[in-house]
């Protein structure tokens, strides 16, 4: 296992306008995963989870710090280097699975590869040996209308791990699943995770799962607070 952190925040600081007040969201957070390492972030609802997703995943630029990504600063990248390493770097998984509807679900996997400039036949093989994986294979010709709501969330991890990325970020990845099925998915995301040596941030209202992750850190007044 490598010794440089897939992902590391260093003063992340980020603040908002509101009417004639502003709202510091960030306030200096740090965080350093390993790869193969799978951290959950929890706290309440507004604390600014998603705004430190969105800045790990170079969606949005800090006011301050710097992001890293396999040790490489990002936090100051133009637009073309930064949508090159999403590419590259990231795999996103939200709450909702956001797949295409027009095409199959080994489609939804092989199409962020191709746009990386994977060959077709190539894309095509590892798409399904991560389908497969997910418990998917005979179901990677279905299109997500024909899929139930643990199956396209199952689609969408594999199509975030397609490019074989250093870093996942998980946004509330089985929030709008029941329990049960909430229970199947989330155990397959981490046996994916782990095989794939990613390192992995998923924020989750679920202490459960939360704390059968390796570590779990709070946002708290814009900092990140180990549990």
């Amino acid at each position: 296992m490598s010794d440089v952190p897939g992902l590391r925040l260093d003063g992340i600081r980020r603040s908002f306008a509101q009417g004639k007040e502003t709202l510091h969201v960030l306030n200096g957070a740090e965080l350093s995963i390993r790869p193969g390492e799978i951290v959950a972030l929890v706290g309440p609802s507004g604390a600014g989870k998603s705004t430190l997703l969105h800045i790990a995943g170079l969606l949005e630029h800090p006011d301050e710090g710097e992001i890293w990504l396999a040790g490489e600063p990002c936090g100051k990248l133009g637009d073309d280097r930064r949508t090159a390493l999403r590419r590259s770097h990231l795999g996103f998984v939200y709450q909702y699975h956001h797949l295409l509807p027009e095409f199959s679900a080994v489609e939804n996997v092989v199409l962020p590869q191709m746009i990386a400039g994977t060959a077709r036949a190539v894309a095509a093989k590892r798409a399904l040996g991560l389908l497969e994986r997910m418990g998917l294979a005979t179901r990677a010709e279905h299109r997500p209308g024909q899929l139930s709501g643990g199956e396209q969330q199952r689609v969408a991890i594999c199509r975030a791990l397609a490019n074989d990325p250093k870093v996942l970020l998980a946004d509330e990845p089985t929030g709008n699943l029941d329990p049960h099925t909430a229970e199947g998915v989330f155990r397959e995301l981490i046996s994916l995770v782990r095989s794939s040596g990613v390192a992995a941030l998923i924020a989750t209202h679920n202490p459960e799962l939360a704390a059968r992750m390796d570590r779990v850190v709070r946002m708290q007044d814009g900092q990140l607070v180990p549990v």
